[in-house]
């Protein structure tokens, strides 16, 4: 067994929900750092382990183990330090499913720099806002979909010397080749005398702003810990499997399912770099790769439900969720009739890993998301913060007066006031 999980936790197996939620916990190394700590781990005890299995519209397709992904993401690392990147720095990663991703977002682990994951979708003043309030020192950016201009055109409006990284086939002036330039650098990385660790800041998230400008959300690097619970015990993702969660790079729902706790369970992550949704094209991949463990939001099953399922071959999934949206009773439904599996739906934020959830000891009920993760103190509440009586609808709040639970952000990076305004009490 060559899942790292046991190093990390007190117990692997539960019981029931009770027995996980009251027993559970998560062992916190001193200074963690999880591209050492997991991907270098895994490539010592078992390199040729698969880590990332990827594909997109155009009959790519890749298999990356740890062994080859140390390496990369060790010269990616060489890279950003030949940049003039440091511990601390803020780094923008505009990658879309891409499989540089990976790599690029492990090097910058390395050193200590602040990954800030992007959409492509964001205009101009999107990307002057971002890089005026992050204070980005890079941009690594798909070179497909007019991505670079938008970039150059928020670049040269904020008069900024932002460096400009592009990953793509093709040169363009002013921009740097990421898959050419690490291949001149070595594949070994020396871990710095100052390495990032413990609350050090990770990555920083912006919201997709539905209440205001968006905000920066900032985790440190104890956060892919707290994505065992999300891996393992609600996408119940299994060692050796290959786990498919439905997202682009640039929302926090890819760390929640293509990288942290399915490989600290010993599960491979696979990548459908798509250039359009189409759901036969995914039904077709789900069927050729033999994906073992499936997340996607409702909107995604609702078009999968449309179409012909007794076409596909999906016997090799054993478990499906979702999260992101109410999941319709009439979506949980044909699922199941297709498939024999229930959705077992899930919620948490940007903020957050999952914290609310239907675990695999449980009867999922359709229209509930669940019960509280293991660590956090849910609640509802009325206006006025006071818990409300069964049957009465209320707020979610979490519970810190006994300390922050695993996998909870640590505030709005550079804005204690917004930080106060939501965490109080």
């Amino acid at each position: 067994m060559t899942a790292l999980i046991n190093e990390f936790v007190n117990r692997v197996e539960f019981d029931s929900y009770e027995d996980f939620r009251d027993n559970f916990r998560i062992n916190v190394p001193e200074n963690f750092n999880f591209a050492y700590d997991v991907v270098d781990r895994y490539a010592e005890i078992e390199p040729d382990k698969v880590a990332l299995v990827w594909c997109n519209d155009h009959g790519e397709e890749k298999r990356i183990t740890f062994g080859e992904l140390r390496d990369l993401s060790s010269r990616a690392a060489n890279f950003f330090t030949k940049e003039g990147i440091q511990k601390g720095d803020t780094v923008m990663l505009t990658l879309k499913a891409r499989y540089d991703f990976w790599y690029a977002l492990l090097g910058l682990h390395r050193i200590g720099a602040i990954a800030i994951p992007a959409t492509h979708m964001l205009k101009e003043k999107d990307i002057v806002y971002r890089i005026r309030e992050a204070d980005i020192k890079m941009v690594v950016c798909i070179a497909e979909d007019g991505v670079p201009e938008v970039f150059e055109g928020a670049i040269a409006e904020l008069g900024s010397d932002t460096r400009r990284v592009l990953v793509g086939d093709t040169d363009r002036d002013g921009w740097i080749n990421l898959r050419k330039e690490i291949m001149k650098l070595p594949a070994d990385f020396e871990r710095p005398e100052a390495c990032a660790g413990g609350d050090d800041t990770l990555i920083v998230y912006f919201s997709s702003g539905t209440t205001g400008m968006p905000k920066m959300i900032e985790h440190d690097h104890t956060y892919p810990l707290g994505h065992i619970i999300t891996a393992k015990y609600w996408q119940n993702v299994r060692e050796d499997g290959l786990h498919y969660t439905v997202a682009d790079t640039g929302w926090a729902k890819a760390m929640w399912g293509q990288i942290y706790g399915q490989w600290i369970a010993g599960s491979a992550v696979f990548v459908y770099d798509y250039d359009r949704f189409d759901p036969e094209k995914m039904l077709e991949k789900l069927e050729k790769y033999e994906i073992t463990t499936f997340c996607a939001p409702p909107t995604i099953y609702r078009f999968l439900i449309k179409e012909d399922l007794s076409r596909y071959d999906l016997s090799g999934i054993e478990y499906a969720v979702t999260a992101g949206e109410p999941l319709n009773p009439e979506v949980f439904e044909r699922f199941r009739e297709h498939t024999g599996l229930q959705l077992m739906e899930g919620f948490g934020q940007t903020e957050c890993v999952v914290c609310i959830a239907n675990f695999p000891w449980m009867e999922p009920k359709p229209g509930s998301m669940g019960k509280p993760s293991p660590g956090y103190p849910v609640e509802l509440v009325d206006r006025n913060g006071d818990p409300v009586d069964v049957g009465e609808e209320g707020e979610i709040v979490i519970r810190t007066a006994e300390g922050k639970p695993l996998g909870l952000f640590n505030g709005y990076y550079r804005n204690p006031e917004k930080t106060s305004e939501v965490w109080h009490d």
